[in-house]
């Protein structure tokens, strides 16, 4: 900790260092900023891509701040839902796993061939992979939270919605800020940002973060912490103005995340996982989850590298104002996992990607004052991505399998020795789990598109504004993939082993001729010979009987040797192996286009704005890039259809002195909606045939008096699969049982009338904010934050009973600033009252068999606390 420690050093001497000079945000401007926060006074948004007040645009938006966003401590994304119900952001298993939802809309999280339904935007910049940091951007001026699908305006995977971040642009006077926060869990966070004229009509803002955490989890295994913080980032900002007509901003960037993350607790500990412990390996304890310690053999570890750089042109050509924004991204996203979250060395996963991103958006708006105002552009988009990941076994792995299955002498052993009589390169308790065998999954995708969309506005009278839009839009995506399975025993097809058929039964150990003919088997029916799915679950249906001496207990029709749980990867598949594409039957290219529309009416009542509107969004097909991606008549399916959104929706926009008060209600319905299930090793990429969501939104504010202000949002969402007949099977679900004839799981449930999991039924926050001036040039504000969310059952791959959670956290800060020397200091604590909860749960990786099985979670952040210091100058 020494250089961190050096490091906060220098971070102070700076603030106390910084001469006291003229600004452009300082403290005095932050009082401001909060008040307009709280009474929507002049807020000026762009998220029709062009400036309006936040109470005229007749769309439903959520504003959130400078001042609230450094008051409240928010730091990513993640923290920001606590000040937008509506707004949904989770980590999973690593640090680049940042799933997006908006109205219980939104996917994409972790399968790199299928992009999130919820777009983010900064400066302009479309990002198609996010780790929804904040830290590594300098001064935020606000971020805007678009609610419903905004095709014809954003153009990109905005099918339910877009979050728009706008960052300080650089000044032409010299200023700048510098902070410092401190806190448990070893926090140190420094920031700082300067900017001021270097030519006439050249101005630029240099900007750089640290942030350092430990974790909050500790492995009981290595005695590591985990979940900590280790990232830094750099950011050049230059602007030119030759005219005041003419402006051209450069931005460069450059982040760095390497943390070991992310923690993962077991919620049940099923068959498997006790049988782990019974070989003397650690196992989590289950009715401790929220101590946050967890049980992995090695510390899991995250490398995420960012960098790109944008320009963008904004010429007023008289008629209109013409923008242009040009961007290059690339991100590097390293991993590496144990992903039985248990002691023993059972199973690792290393993943990486590369992703190369260019964009182009050109715009055109008319700037005239009359009643007819217009937008026209278009967006272009090439991507240029390399995934794969490899899932090995580790040393443990054969013992935890012969544990499962009779010991070092079971039934793997026995399978073993049975096909050694036939085929010579059969080695018993040699051949199947060892170390080094797993699976190789590696992918390139090449994506190609574009959109055209406008917009116009005409004003009928002075208080009646008709708007329409349309957009078009294009998408092509070329794949293909290297997949390479080295786990012999997951190539095997169980029902039919055929070296089996030589082997006279009566040759068979008495252990298992025995149990077959206590069930109820005819030797007979396979000529005396042993059966080719000995250890294949459709033998159930040769055995009438139920297990008793000297078979082990199991129902009729029940094969109590089957060994099909077992076979991790394409186990419950036709053909026991990868299909690699392109092929004879797949071109690996999927594309599409659509025509999207938009229209509303809005109409001004001088302190009400109300409007109605119907809009639809899209979002292009997908690919799934994971080992449960198959051909078409192989399973699951290769590929998702697109999105097809729409929206009705209406509103009232009430301003009133001292406050506003601002009501959504809509109804949304998605053809096609691309579910994304993690089922413990791969990603099920299916589409529901329709979904739907009813509900509203409620945002107000109110300053009663000039020392306190108070603001309120809500969201209520009751959502419906109208029609989801290919969900993903689960283990847990009665309508998965294996079929009795082909030993396989089908690979489909009907989830058609149920509700989806994930989405919460209420999403509550509040704030209350007192502010007082001491005296002179010394004022104090004190700040408390409520956010609830009632309970929500996280994943429909989970039973509801180990996946259900509501959220109440409450947050609070409180902070003095000494405006004479710009300095403000602030005490701040998250999760006061350390609510706990999980975030999202999945089956536990190679743990489902036998049953009951064994599932695990993501615990919420525990309670943080510390004080920030903030000069500006």
């Amino acid at each position: 900790m020494k250089k961190y420690e050096l490091l906060a050093a220098s971070a102070l001497a700076l603030i106390y260092a910084v001469p006291a000079t003229a600004q452009t945000a300082g403290p005095a401007d932050t009082a401001q900023d909060t008040q307009a926060a709280d009474t929507s006074d002049d807020i000026i948004v762009t998220a029709t891509k062009r400036e309006q007040t936040l109470q005229d645009v007749p769309i439903s938006v959520a504003v959130t701040g400078a001042a609230t966003i450094e008051q409240a401590q928010i730091r990513d994304l993640i923290d920001l839902q606590s000040v937008v119900p509506s707004l949904k952001v989770s980590q999973f298993n690593a640090a680049g796993q940042t799933n997006f939802s908006i109205r219980g809309f939104g996917n994409g999280n972790g399968n790199d061939g299928i992009e999130s339904s919820v777009g983010v935007f900064i400066d302009g910049v479309y990002r198609s992979r996010s780790a929804a940091a904040l830290d590594d951007l300098p001064e935020i001026e606000r971020v805007e939270v678009l609610r419903g699908p905004q095709s014809t305006l954003f153009g990109k995977n905005v099918s339910a919605g877009a979050i728009n971040i706008v960052t300080k642009r650089p000044a032409f006077d010299w200023g700048g800020k510098a902070e410092i926060s401190v806190g448990n869990y070893g926090l140190m966070n420094a920031r700082a940002t300067v900017t001021g004229p270097i030519a006439e009509s050249l101005a630029i803002r240099l900007s750089g973060s640290v942030n350092e955490r430990d974790g909050y989890f500790n492995n009981l295994t290595t005695g590591t912490d985990v979940n900590n913080r280790h990232r830094w980032s750099v950011r050049a900002d230059v602007l030119w103005e030759p005219t005041s007509d003419l402006s051209v901003r450069i931005i460069g960037d450059y982040n760095l995340i390497k943390e070991v993350c992310c923690g993962v607790s077991s919620i049940r500990n099923g068959l498997p996982t006790q049988a782990i412990g019974a070989l003397g390996f650690a196992i989590s304890d289950t009715t401790r989850v929220f101590d946050r310690n967890v049980i992995f053999n090695t510390d899991p570890s995250n490398r995420i590298r960012g960098k790109g750089v944008s320009g963008q042109v904004d010429w007023n050509v008289g008629f209109a104002k013409l923008t242009s924004i040009t961007a290059y991204r690339n991100q590097i996203n390293q991993s590496q996992q144990d992903i039985d979250f248990t002691g023993a060395d059972i199973a690792s996963n290393t993943t990486a990607n590369e992703i190369k991103t260019f964009t182009q958006e050109f715009r055109l708006a008319s700037t005239g004052d009359g009643p007819f105002s217009w937008l026209v552009g278009g967006f272009y988009q090439d991507e240029k991505l390399d995934t794969g990941r490899d899932i090995r076994f580790g040393k443990d792995a054969r013992a935890f399998v012969n544990a499962l299955t009779g010991g070092p002498g079971g039934l793997i052993t026995g399978l073993e020795t049975l096909q050694s009589l036939t085929n010579p390169a059969i080695v018993p308790g040699r051949t199947y789990f060892q170390a080094g065998q797993g699976i190789s999954d590696r992918y390139k995708m090449k994506q190609r598109s574009y959109s055209l969309f406008g917009q116009a506005d005409f004003k009928v009278t002075d208080r009646l504004t008709l708007t329409g839009g349309v957009a078009y839009m294009n998408d092509r995506k070329a794949v293909m993939s290297n997949v390479v399975m080295n786990d012999p025993f997951s190539s095997l097809n169980l029902e039919n082993i055929a070296g089996l058929g030589f082997i006279p039964f009566a040759a068979l150990p008495a252990s298992l001729s025995g149990c077959l003919l206590q069930k109820g088997f005819n030797p007979a029916s396979t000529a005396g010979r042993t059966p080719v799915n000995l250890f294949g679950s459709s033998l159930g249906a040769s055995l009438p009987g139920p297990g008793g001496t000297p078979c082990p207990s199991s129902l009729g029709g029940v094969n109590p040797f089957a060994l099909n749980g077992l076979q991790f990867f394409y186990g419950d598949s036709p053909v026991h192996g990868p299909v690699n594409f392109p092929n004879a039957n797949e071109s690996g290219i999927l594309t599409g286009d659509k025509v999207t529309y938009a229209a509303r009416v809005a109409y001004d009542l001088d302190f009400v704005n109300v409007y109605a509107s119907y809009s639809t969004g899209w979002k292009a097909g997908a690919y799934n890039l994971s080992s449960d991606s198959r051909p078409p008549s192989n399973g699951v399916g290769r590929s998702a259809a697109p999105e097809e959104v729409t929206v009705y929706e209406a509103g009232l926009k009430a301003k009133f002195r001292g406050g506003f008060f601002n009501l959504a209600v809509f109804k949304q319905e998605i053809k096609g909606f691309q579910s994304n299930a993690f089922t413990g090793l791969g990603y099920s990429l299916v589409n529901a045939g329709k979904e739907s969501v009813k509900g509203f939104e409620i945002d107000a504010a109110y300053r009663p008096a000039p020392w306190l202000s108070l603001t309120g949002a809500a969201t209520y969402l009751d959502p419906k699969y109208d029609s989801f007949t290919r969900a993903p099977c689960v283990t847990y679900d009665p309508r998965c049982a294996r079929s009795t004839t082909t030993g396989l799981r089908p690979p489909f449930r009907d989830l058609t009338g149920e509700r989806p999991a994930g989405i919460p039924k209420w999403s509550v926050s509040a704030s209350a904010t007192l502010s007082h001036d001491i005296s002179d040039g010394v004022n104090a504000y004190l700040r408390g934050e409520y956010d609830y969310v009632s309970p929500t059952q996280l994943t429909e791959t989970t039973p509801p009973a180990l996946s259900t959670f509501d959220s109440n956290n409450v947050n609070a800060s409180f902070g003095v600033s000494f405006t004479k020397i710009q300095l403000d200091v602030m005490v701040w604590g998250r999760n006061l009252t350390k609510d706990n909860a999980l975030i999202s749960t999945f089956p536990t990786v190679a743990q489902q068999f036998p049953e009951p099985e064994s599932y695990s979670g993501y615990p919420n952040q525990p309670r943080t606390y510390g004080v920030t210091l903030r000069k500006s100058f």
